[in-house]
């Protein structure tokens, strides 16, 4: 499905209806990004995405629904990244939770923009709502393999004394709070930092099966 949109210049432009859905998420996180969640409009949205506010509301009915699809888009995007490389059966268990941890901090993913429009949903408590409602089957899903990587790890490297659950919820805190240190203080955190500290926690715990940097 396609439709056509006329520029000022009187020609016609068609696109695939994906491909604008596609455009006014990237602009939604641009906006975001730049002016947070209340002080974006959809004139902004049309505006830098190109096009106008009737193809806007062609695509989605109202400023709420496009957030929605917006942040739904940020959690596939990031849970196709590390689902591919978990789906490697030729990988370790410990190399598939590093497959997980360092997606959160992948070029593509952990971008400022990104980042922002995360941590703007995160602060609004209606928002917050949202996302759960939105993104909890995902992050559900993401925590339950890790812990099972974690119980798997501590089976087979005999860590009698370690707790997999906690591990798996220690990873995820760090994951959000170093996604956090690196939106706000970008010079003193980068993601290769990050990737590094998750190295450094794993090793201290799981010695046998990961190495520090």
């Amino acid at each position: 499905m396609s439709e056509r949109e006329t520029p000022a210049g009187g020609r016609s432009r068609t696109a695939p209806r994906e491909v604008r859905r596609s455009q006014l998420i990237d602009a939604t996180i641009s906006c975001i990004a730049r002016h947070g969640i209340s002080g974006t409009t959809m004139a902004m949205i049309a505006g830098k995405a190109g096009l106008s506010t009737g193809i806007v509301n062609f695509h989605f009915d109202s400023k709420q629904k496009l957030y929605e699809e917006t942040i739904v888009y940020l959690a596939q995007e990031h849970h196709d990244k590390w689902f591919r490389e978990y789906s490697n059966a030729g990988l370790s268990a410990a190399e598939k939770l590093l497959a997980i941890a360092d997606a959160h901090f992948h070029a593509k993913i952990c971008t400022p923009g990104k980042l922002a429009v995360w941590y703007a949903f995160f602060g609004e408590a209606r928002r917050r709502a949202v996302y759960r409602d939105l993104i909890d089957r995902i992050d559900t899903r993401r925590f339950a393999l890790s812990l099972q990587l974690c119980e798997e790890i501590c089976r087979d490297g005999g860590y009698t004394s370690v707790n997999a659950r906690v591990v798996a919820q220690t990873l995820e805190v760090m994951y959000d709070g170093f996604c956090l240190h690196i939106l706000m203080y970008p010079r003193d955190l980068t993601r290769k930092d990050a990737r590094a500290q998750i190295r450094t926690y794993l090793a201290t715990v799981f010695p046998d099966h990961f190495t520090a940097p």
